[in-house]
């Protein structure tokens, strides 16, 4: 059995007491003081993350901006330095690759991280596809990321370095916290406002100590779930992948057809011309019941329903009540507050369409 790989702050973890699980080959929290303390932290004070199994790759060079165009969906060319977007990058068939943020650090330097479980993959695609245009550089075993979500996290993050509090959504910036350097990032994966901060590795702790000293909750991967769930964010692996598209999966506004050919340009456009066959759905369950990955999506709460679709994400949402869960319809199916069913083996269980996420932060 592989040894589990382990980030900067895997002994911070320790020292606190985490329960820890093997998450993608990474060893990593999923909870602390509880899954639900935890989400309330993030959603009412102020929440803190390890996400340094996330990879950075840099593409430098004067072609940088051309090649990285070339792997993604959305416009990179609209982007001014100190400036991200998020995107989708593709197979030829249209498939997602992957979905990553991409942040223009200057002319020359582009930097684009991806899920921790497609580091490599990425990296490999990257390559075949514009790897003779400029240089690609895999910075990620050198580079911790540390998200600071919450009402009060830009409060904390502005108390330890000022400065970041010029950072509007989707820039970035660099600052100081704990007497060292990071850049920080107005970006998150949680439906609240926050930073990601991009540290040397070797600084991770120091920045992690100052933060929880400062009030922050540190919180594990079940909390980070729940959260990006009540937002219907998609999880790589679980609501994307190498099977669905950018169309299917809701995200035609990172597909930017008219900004010059990628990856999977044509099979994107020829489905946009012919419409999709299937559409990812939010929905809320009616009553009791919380259904999972890989149930299925029956048109009604019939027991010999017919087949429509399928769960790829499901669980409780605790700021907005009940359970909620996210999955895949046949085109037809997918307006909201349509009453369909999620069925298993053993369970039937009425859902309705949502349009939208189920929660959205004030303001």
């Amino acid at each position: 059995m592989a040894e589990l790989l382990s980030t900067p702050l895997h002994a911070a973890h320790l020292d606190a007491g985490a329960k820890m699980v093997d998450f993608t080959g990474w060893h990593m929290p999923v909870q602390y003081g509880g899954i639900l303390a935890e989400h309330k932290a993030v959603r009412e004070d102020v929440g803190l993350f390890d996400v340094s199994h996330m990879g950075e790759i840099d593409f430098e060079g004067p072609q940088a901006l051309a090649a990285v165009q070339k792997l993604i969906t959305n416009d990179v060319g609209k982007l001014v330095d100190g400036q991200a977007l998020y995107t989708a990058v593709c197979l030829p068939s249209g498939g997602i690759v992957d979905d990553c943020i991409v942040y223009r650090q200057g002319p020359e330097r582009v930097r684009i991280v991806v899920n921790a479980s497609n580091i490599a993959k990425d990296e490999a695609h990257f390559r075949e596809h514009v790897g003779g245009m400029c240089e690609i550089v895999n910075r990620s075993d050198e580079t911790a990321l540390i998200a600071v979500q919450g009402p009060r996290a830009l409060a904390l993050c502005g108390q330890l370095s000022p400065r970041l509090l010029e950072i509007g959504g989707f820039h970035f910036g660099p600052g100081e916290i704990a007497g060292k350097p990071v850049v920080a990032a107005r970006t998150g994966y949680t439906g609240e406002d926050g930073f990601e901060l991009f540290v040397a590795a070797a600084d991770a702790r120091a920045v992690w100590d100052a933060l929880v000293a400062g009030g922050a909750t540190p919180c594990g991967l079940g909390a980070r779930d729940t959260l990006r769930l009540e937002a219907k964010l998609c999880l790589y692996g679980n609501d994307i992948d190498a099977t669905t598209t950018p169309l299917e999966a809701g995200l035609g506004w990172v597909v930017k057809l008219g900004a010059g050919a990628f990856v999977g340009s044509e099979a994107l456009a020829a489905q946009k011309r012919d419409g999709v066959q299937r559409q990812l759905i939010g929905f809320r369950v009616q009553g009791k019941g919380t259904p999972r990955h890989g149930w299925e999506l029956v048109a009604s709460a019939e027991a010999n329903a017919e087949v429509i679709g399928h769960v790829t994400s499901g669980g409780p949402a605790p700021t907005v009540g009940g359970s909620v869960g996210i999955g895949y319809v046949r085109t037809g199916h997918h307006k909201a507050d349509t009453v369909i069913a999620a069925r298993s083996k053993h369970k039937l269980v009425p859902v309705e369409v949502v349009k939208g996420p189920f929660y959205r932060r004030a303001g």
